[in-house]
């Protein structure tokens, strides 16, 4: 059983309105933290339950962290300032599966960018990037994805910026003439359905990243189920324990 721990705060930034992108202090979480793992935070205040935050770096004793204020914990949480202490159980979850992948391709979506980003940089930067966005607005770290990808592109839904359109509508029209032997994605449930049955249909192998509410964070409260292609005790798994990584084919969306 892991241990929550009091972190220090070392920076804090709102890259976009509402859109907070923290440091902490923590050798430990530091270590142990994997690509696609998750943090579950004590935002403090009137808020009892944790709030389950993808990791977005870690590394040197630090581990970063960017949420977007969707409720009063995530506002409570971005009224931190540098130099308090917040309670951070982690890091939690199975993240992505790494292997010796020669073409790697990563999709977010929103906020579901952030996830990415640890990733990106231990593939070496040999994965080819796409981020989608609602609109210009909303676009960012679209500088720190260049620098740790082969190839980076931003897209929005609404053509301010970049490409125009659905980020995985891209995508598809990308692995039609380049070379892809797995895809990473983490976003919103629309597009992780649209990535799954691209890659799918294309007989790549996929690992999505699920974003859902959480209580416990370690698999005992089974709030953050999620439907599977098995039977029994196995066809409903725990999105914080079993995943919040899956091979797209086990999960049904």
């Amino acid at each position: 059983m892991k241990e929550a721990k009091n972190c220090k705060l070392i920076s804090k930034k709102e890259i976009i309105s509402g859109v907070f992108d923290y440091t902490v202090e923590s050798a430990d979480i530091s270590n142990e933290a994997a690509c696609g793992q998750f943090l579950h935070i004590s935002c403090g205040g009137k808020s009892f339950l944790r709030r389950p935050i993808s990791i977005c770096d870690a590394g040197n004793g630090t581990v970063r962290f960017i949420f977007e204020v969707k409720g009063e914990g995530t506002l409570e949480l971005s009224q931190k300032e540098v130099g308090d202490h917040i309670d951070i159980l982690g890091p939690l979850g199975h993240g992505f599966d790494i292997k010796n992948y020669k073409n790697p391709l990563i999709i977010g979506g929103g906020i579901g960018v952030f996830p990415l980003f640890k990733l990106a940089k231990e593939l070496n930067n040999n994965a080819n990037v796409f981020l989608g966005f609602r609109n210009k607005d909303r676009v960012c770290m679209e500088e720190e994805f260049e620098q740790v990808s082969k190839l980076s592109i931003v897209g929005t839904d609404d053509g301010s910026y970049g490409y125009t359109g659905y980020i995985a509508s891209a995508m598809e029209g990308f692995i039609k003439n380049s070379p892809c032997d797995v895809i990473f994605s983490c976003g919103p449930m629309p597009m992780l359905k649209a990535v799954k049955q691209i890659a799918e249909n294309a007989g790549i192998e996929c690992q999505l990243s699920l974003e859902q509410r959480m209580g416990c964070g370690i698999g005992a409260c089974l709030v953050c189920v999620c439907e599977s292609i098995f039977e029994g005790t196995n066809k409903y798994l725990r999105v914080c324990k079993n995943g919040p990584v899956f091979d797209s084919k086990v999960v049904k969306l």
